[in-house]
């Protein structure tokens, strides 16, 4: 009997690559990597808290399904990236380890290419006691069939909506259908989660057990796109039935040294985040704001 040979579609690229035998266009392979993991602080209030000896229990995964010019973490997001491999049950433990150690819940951090294997090992944290929520922190290209499998394993969603412009998105992340995508897999999302729920820590300050948050990192001289993309959000989903965090942190360090993408070489304006910004408020959304000191590599972590 001929065995049946695993075809990856797990993400809207669905490369179909035998991740057994080559990997994926993402590189990622059948082993399951791990970059990094921390008690991460800065994320938004409700995600890492206000207990400075908490924090929300960050696992970066290696590799990702986007790879945007501009990304914070290429030492761990490209093809060719390495990271320690970890079998299903041993991620299970770092899950209750990390709420051992005060995490308010387990982040998974561009989960996507794994997201089979992390239905098991989430699973198994359950199993073995794990009881914080979990948090699917993803860039937002998405396969909405993707999301709904993670009906019984995810409470919180941590999505991107980068582009509302495909030719943007093809430019930057080489994935014109990004905005289409986007689209569909939020709403799966809030059909997962439902709107936000809160519970109080020990300090009485509220964090999420429940709910999306949307993020949307402003790109300088694209103002227009933010906007529509804010537009293209509140035709999906309900303002008041999400958060919003709008992001000011873009800087061009991370950009090739080629000279290319000359348009986005610089960091944004006051200006440029206060149009959007505005735009947010008129649509009614809730949320969070970033101020533009942000904008450093003092926010990125180091791989």
């Amino acid at each position: 009997m001929t065995e049946k040979k695993e075809k990856c579609t797990q993400c809207p690229r669905m490369c179909k690559a035998d991740r057994s035998i080559h990997p994926g266009r993402c590189g990622a392979t059948n082993d399951i990597e791990v970059s990094h993991y921390m008690l991460h602080r800065w994320e938004e209030p409700p995600i890492s808290g206000y207990d400075e000896k908490r924090g929300s229990g960050a696992v970066f995964f290696t590799h990702c399904p986007l790879g945007c010019v501009y990304c914070q973490n290429q030492k761990i997001s490209r093809p060719l990236s390495e990271g320690q491999v970890y079998t299903e049950g041993e991620l299970s433990d770092l899950f209750v380890k990390l709420q051992c150690d005060g995490a308010y819940n387990i982040n998974l951090v561009s989960p996507t290419q794994y997201t089979d294997k992390l239905i098991t090992s989430v699973k198994l944290a359950k199993e073995k006691g794990l009881s914080i929520p979990v948090v699917w922190n993803t860039g937002g290209y998405e396969r909405p069939e993707t999301i709904e499998s993670l009906k019984d394993t995810v409470d919180i969603f941590l999505t991107d909506f980068k582009y509302s412009s495909p030719q943007l998105a093809e430019e930057l992340s080489l994935a014109p259908d990004y905005p289409e995508y986007a689209k569909k897999s939020l709403a799966a999302m809030y059909g997962v989660t439902g709107k936000p729920v809160f519970t109080k820590d020990e300090t009485g300050h509220d964090y999420l057990t429940k709910g999306v948050i949307v993020r949307h990192l402003l790109l300088p001289s694209h103002r227009d796109d933010s906007v529509s993309v804010l537009r293209n959000i509140a035709d999906t989903v309900a303002p008041d039935s999400i958060l919003l965090s709008l992001m000011a942190q873009f800087t061009p360090e991370f950009l090739p040294d080629d000279g290319s993408h000359k348009r986005i070489r610089r960091k944004i304006t006051t200006y440029e985040y206060s149009i959007v910004l505005r735009e947010a408020v008129k649509l009614g959304f809730r949320g969070f704001s970033q101020e533009r000191s942000s904008a450093t590599r003092r926010f990125t972590p180091d791989f």
